[in-house]
């Protein structure tokens, strides 16, 4: 009796976490333009790990590993605009800042991680849908082909100082885009995946911080400092910027080309409690363990 119960109690709980199906979305004629999504099925994928990384005091390079999203994926087809942005300055939920335009068509850009996060929010109360910033893997698995692998060189490794000088020179290498003013929505493209203007000459900030780590001797990482205060912008490589930046080249930044322009496209989660459907597949998962 007791076991039957705890299977409905369990069965009941996992249908109310059963996901979502993440079709593809296709907005209605009448739709707003920043309804437009990209949804994504969870697939594996490279990913070069984002942060500073170390070995027994000296620097190594960012591991790379095979990973794969826990879920789908809901993303911007393309970045926030001016306009987008500009109402939600009219509606008090951003802070009025400048822009490079008003236009439709021309990406919002000057926008710090802030910014972003608190457009993602009145966005989030507006649409009833939880809208938020990609993680720094979320943007390289939607960025596809278009994602720039940064194992930078480490020659002389052995050597902290002649390491730093390598990795100095080669971020200071790295090619300038041949366009810095931003350009209409669509100027640089769609990648496989069919997001239009991914690593153009707007960088796009993710919610991930930047975290430095040691690799142990069996390749184990370790965490040794989190500083969110600094968050990862990705574009045509990926860099790190101090939260409240709005212009790249005014500081902010690590060592090397500093991005062209700071913008941003954010993922939207299909259900309107993602956080309670989680946590009931997790209650189900216990409870079906317990059996």
């Amino acid at each position: 009796m007791l076991l039957a119960m705890k299977l409905k109690a369990a069965l009941a709980v996992a249908a109310l976490a059963s996901p979502l199906a993440m079709t593809a979305v296709t907005p209605r004629d009448t739709a707003p333009p920043e309804r437009a999504l990209t949804a994504l099925k969870a697939e594996n994928f490279p990913y070069r790990l984002a942060g500073d990384f170390s070995r027994d005091g000296k620097p190594v390079a960012a591991p790379l590993r095979q990973m794969r999203l826990g879920s789908s994926l809901g993303i911007m087809t393309r970045q926030v605009t001016a306009a987008e942005y500009a109402r939600c300055v009219a509606d008090g939920g951003c802070p009025r800042i400048p822009q490079a335009s008003g236009a439709e068509d021309m990406p919002m850009v000057g926008v710090s991680w802030r910014d972003a996060t608190a457009y993602a929010r009145w966005m989030t109360r507006t649409t009833g849908k939880l809208h938020r910033l990609p993680s720094d893997e979320e943007w390289v698995f939607a960025a596809a082909e278009k994602a720039s692998d940064d194992a930078l060189p480490l020659a002389g490794a052995a050597d902290p100082v002649a390491a730093w000088i390598a990795r100095y020179d080669a971020e200071a290498s790295r090619e300038r885009p041949a366009v810095l003013t931003p350009q209409p929505i669509g100027a640089f493209g769609r990648n496989e995946r069919g997001l239009q203007d991914v690593a153009g000459n707007v960088w796009e900030w993710t919610d991930t911080c930047f975290v430095r780590h040691d690799v142990e001797p069996s390749g184990a990482v370790r965490v040794t400092n989190t500083n969110c205060g600094v968050r990862v912008v990705q574009g045509a490589h990926r860099a790190y910027m101090t939260d409240f930046i709005r212009d790249p080249r005014s500081g902010g930044c690590a060592a090397g080309v500093p991005p062209a322009n700071l913008g941003f496209r954010l993922v939207v989660e299909q259900e309107r409690w993602p956080e309670l459907r989680r946590m009931a597949e997790r209650i189900a998962d216990k409870m079906l363990r317990s059996l």
